[in-house]
């Protein structure tokens, strides 16, 4: 107990507001004193809890995370709720998700585990990424691919995508540097940068949107509360009909945009 103590006061110490969960965590993730203490200074020192556990809790499930990976947020389960709901209402057995920017893969896993039954696919420009979210999907039966958005997915899927679940950075490049340093020091800068405006990667994907939903399918999109009214401008701007969503308990924006 009363190392227990220690190490919640050394990560109180440090700054972790939940000192007393997290030194419990690595109580359970440490195989002897010298792990322990390696698993401690490494959070003293700033890593994010989720790359050393190895594991974030996201949607009731626990989703593998590997260093230099994009953690998944909390408010992000909003936007996985909404995909699913959105999926659910089509009532089509086996319909297309696809996971664009996916980091770990934990949306896209996280919307399988919900609807059950989907045809998953994830893709993202990130070696790191791919080779993490593989471990979150392939258990799901689900396809991951590297490459640039749309240029990654088998052309086969155009035209036949029901849920196009997208978590595309959308943080301005000058505001990077005003991020917890958990993240701007240990997530991979292309999982944050949006560019000038924040908007550049939206952009992106809604430009090509159009071509890959299948009737009645729509582009769920994560954003920020400041950046909703721009988000949802750029997808209008791609010939795309769009709603903003939001979820004041968890801080959440979601755009649903679809064809009109």
């Amino acid at each position: 107990m009363t190392g227990s103590s220690a190490i919640v006061e050394r990560l109180r110490t440090a700054g972790c507001v939940f000192a007393e969960d997290e030194a419990r965590l690595l109580l359970e993730a440490a195989n002897g004193r010298d792990h322990l203490e390696h698993l401690v200074e490494q959070r003293v020192q700033g890593f994010p809890l989720e790359h050393i556990l190895g594991w974030v809790d996201f949607c009731g499930s626990r989703m593998i995370i590997r260093p230099g990976v994009f953690v998944p947020r909390r408010r992000t389960e909003y936007l996985v709720r909404k995909a699913a709901h959105l999926v659910a209402a089509l009532g089509k057995p086996e319909a297309v998700v696809v996971d664009l920017c996916c980091g770990s893969g934990a949306i896209g896993a996280a919307v399988s585990d919900l609807v059950g039954g989907c045809e998953l696919y994830a893709a993202d420009i990130d070696p790191n990424a791919v080779a993490c979210a593989r471990l979150n999907v392939q258990p799901r039966s689900g396809h991951v691919f590297e490459g640039d958005l749309y240029d990654a997915l088998p052309p086969r899927l155009r035209g036949r995508v029901e849920a196009l679940v997208v978590n595309a950075p959308y943080v301005p490049t000058d505001m990077i540097a005003l991020m917890p340093p958990e993240a701007r020091l240990h997530e991979s800068a292309a999982a944050l940068d949006g560019g000038t405006d924040g908007l550049e990667v939206q952009r992106r994907v809604a430009g090509e949107a159009a071509e890959w939903l299948a009737p009645g399918g729509a582009l769920v999109l994560e954003t920020s509360s400041r950046q909703a009214a721009g988000t949802a401008r750029v997808m209008v701007a791609a010939g795309l009909a769009a709603e903003v969503f939001v979820e004041d308990e968890e801080g959440a924006t979601v755009v649903v945009a679809s064809i009109p």
